[in-house]
């Protein structure tokens, strides 16, 4: 990008910092903001730019002590609704990640910001931040899915209900039945888990909250009546019931377990839990694994992943059931002619898929 494009954006900038009488900024205080906001600048091209503007754009200096200091002057006829780097960069990060948590009303009055948030870092030359938002990515832990797709329809009849606080009526396809049931929801809240959204609503007629995933809803139609539930219902009370963790008991529990030098590395420097102990197992490069955890699906789920890096000693419940996996599995790659093709030895079916027939 030109120098000179560079330049006029860093005006605007500057512009945008700058208050109305009476308050005032020092120069000095206008060249830390514009550096915090990405622009490379001397304190001396802030006091030329500010003595070109000054007649422009009804600036007034305070020359009666040093640093100087600036302001508009009451009556200055100047708006300045350009985007700074700052907000640029924050909602060119956020857009995606709030593409499901925000009301369809909400998403359709940001969607001019996003885009000239977009435009904004696209077009803006010299400035660390921008390069930032080309240098910068979040990436998840382990294997993502795509996430379900949700119609445009849906997601707007949904937010808008849960908005509103207005029941929904629903067209939903049962994921074990495969077949299309009819429901008033009233809606309580919405939790997006990985790779699919969900409504908590209660059917009418009904007290408890359940989880409508949002990619299964086939006709959606928000009811022109107010909605009397839910009025106290917390999100975060309900989440930590466990209900999406698939607790199988409300305490916690102890795991005990072996694990391979690698795995106490990565345990070292991102614990399991607060309750977590290594020991050093004498003759072996494996430690002695002690951590307080949920007894639920998502922590047995990471231990099935780690294959042949762990043995655990407790709780016994999950050593039964690993046990009993394990065996299903060496019974099922032990079968003759699957697909076609030569069975793997166990062993090697055992290592290379426990953690994805754990999910399947």
């Amino acid at each position: 990008m030109s120098q000179a494009k560079d330049t006029l954006l860093r005006l605007f900038a500057l512009l945008r910092l700058i208050p109305t009488e009476p308050q005032r900024l020092a120069t000095t205080t206008l060249l830390e903001k514009l550096c915090d906001k990405g622009f490379s600048v001397t304190l001396r091209s802030i006091q030329r730019d500010l003595n070109r503007l000054s007649i422009p754009f009804s600036l007034q200096c305070n020359d009666s002590e040093v640093p100087f200091r600036w302001s508009f002057t009451k009556n200055a006829p100047l708006e300045l609704q350009d985007m700074d780097a700052s907000t640029a960069l924050a909602l060119y990060l956020s857009e995606s990640y709030l593409n499901t948590l925000l009301p369809q009303t909400v998403l359709d009055q940001l969607g001019p910001q996003f885009r000239r948030a977009r435009n904004f870092l696209g077009n803006l030359g010299h400035n660390g931040l921008a390069d930032w938002s080309r240098r910068v990515r979040a990436v998840p832990n382990g294997k993502t899915l795509i996430p379900a797709a949700i119609a445009p329809r849906t997601w707007t009849q949904v937010s808008q209900a849960l908005l509103e606080r207005r029941p929904l009526d629903v067209a939903y396809r049962s994921r074990s039945k495969c077949e299309l049931k009819l429901f008033r929801l009233h809606p309580a809240g919405l939790v997006s888990r990985h790779s699919i959204s969900y409504l908590l609503a209660s059917v009418d007629g009904y007290d408890d909250v359940r989880q409508f995933a949002l990619h299964r809803m086939q006709q959606v139609a928000v009811v022109d009546a107010p909605s009397p539930l839910h009025g106290q219902f917390d999100v975060d009370d309900y989440i930590a019931t466990g209900i999406f963790s698939h607790r199988q008991a409300e305490t916690q529990v102890e795991l005990i377990a072996d694990v391979s030098a690698q795995i106490a590395v990565l345990l070292e420097e991102t614990p399991l839990s607060a309750q977590q102990s290594l020991e050093v197992i004498p003759g072996q490069a494996w430690k002695r694994l002690r951590a307080w955890v949920p007894q639920d699906r998502d922590t047995l789920w990471w231990i099935f992943g780690l294959n042949d890096n762990i043995r655990v000693h407790a709780p016994q419940a999950w050593v039964d059931e690993i046990v009993q996996r394990l065996h299903s599995m060496h019974t099922l790659y032990r079968m003759p002619g699957l697909d076609g093709r030569q069975p793997l030895s166990a062993d090697t079916a055992i290592q290379e898929n426990s953690l994805r027939n754990t999910h399947g």
